[in-house]
């Protein structure tokens, strides 16, 4: 059984850029044509993970292989942004979780009381900001599952989230992480022998997930940036004035591409080498001892 669990609609707010942010939406999907699209393209369940939201869940309650999710925005134990893919919740799990966004500690105990699957999702990514030390600790520490395939994410910060996975025993979860229609069903979590949505997702909470479909790259990034721009403009016809600053997309997401491979490649090296000296220190100290 597949299931694309990293998908936004139009409920997912507004983007996040400086002045954009008041008159462009993250997504312009709409719920419906998001779950036709992935029946497509052969998800046999469906969820959506909107950033904050729920309000997806009144045009697709009616179908029986959907289930809600949400991408939850909160404040790590060390002050930076994180999102978090919690999957398999209830409407009241939703309110519950807005509560506690900025508390860290209240968050994570409640989505461990409910017993609810969670994952740490581009965890090697600087789309939500700067990183710490103390936050991938957490990460291994807390989290049951991290997404280890995220269909905008460079293949270099898939990577390092796999190494993370791996190391730490953790569940693997994957998604197309996607803004636009095209994108939709491109990346997926599969779970052999899973009948319905309880069993797939308890399959994935005993490690039998497994992560298929497309990392993300330049390409792929530069034509959903432009395909947003060009819904925003049939939303609102008078933002076809800003029509010529479309010109300047493939140079803003070269400049994304490069801080993005700076970011994983920075992090993944230096928890690879704290690893590796945590390691020998380890056997060097089983020597000492006998």
């Amino acid at each position: 059984m597949k299931c694309d669990l990293h998908v936004h609609t139009i409920h997912s707010g507004m983007c996040t850029v400086p002045v954009l942010n008041r008159i462009c939406r993250e997504s312009y999907n709409h719920p419906e044509e998001v779950y036709e699209t992935l029946k497509r393209r052969g998800m046999e369940i469906v969820t959506v993970t909107d950033h904050d939201s729920i309000d997806a869940v009144e045009r697709l309650r009616t179908h029986p292989d959907f289930f809600l999710s949400e991408e939850v925005s909160c404040r790590t134990s060390s002050g930076t942004h994180l999102h978090i893919g919690v999957y398999g919740i209830e409407e009241r799990d939703h309110m519950q979780m807005q509560r506690r966004a900025e508390d860290f500690p209240s968050l994570l105990a409640y989505l461990q009381e409910r017993k609810l699957l969670f994952s740490v999702n581009h965890a090697f990514s600087g789309l939500t900001g700067s990183r710490t030390r103390a936050d991938f600790e957490e990460f291994v520490a807390v989290f049951p599952a991290v997404e280890t395939r995220n269909g905008q994410m460079l293949p270099a910060a898939n990577r390092y989230a796999e190494d993370l996975a791996l190391l730490a025993g953790k569940a693997v979860v994957a998604g197309s992480d996607a803004h636009t229609i095209e994108c939709l069903g491109r990346t997926y979590t599969e779970v052999a022998g899973a009948r319905t949505a309880p069993e797939f997702l308890e399959g994935l909470k005993l490690g039998w997930g497994v992560v298929g479909g497309e990392s993300g790259d330049y390409w792929k990034l530069t034509r959903a940036i432009a395909e947003i721009g060009w819904s925003l403009m049939c939303e609102r016809p008078w933002t076809v004035a800003l029509a010529p600053l479309m010109a300047a997309i493939p140079a803003v997401t070269l400049v994304n591409l490069l801080r993005e491979t700076w970011f994983a490649h920075a992090w993944g090296r230096r928890l690879a080498c704290s690893t590796a000296q945590e390691a020998f220190l380890r056997c060097g100290s089983s020597s000492a001892s006998s």
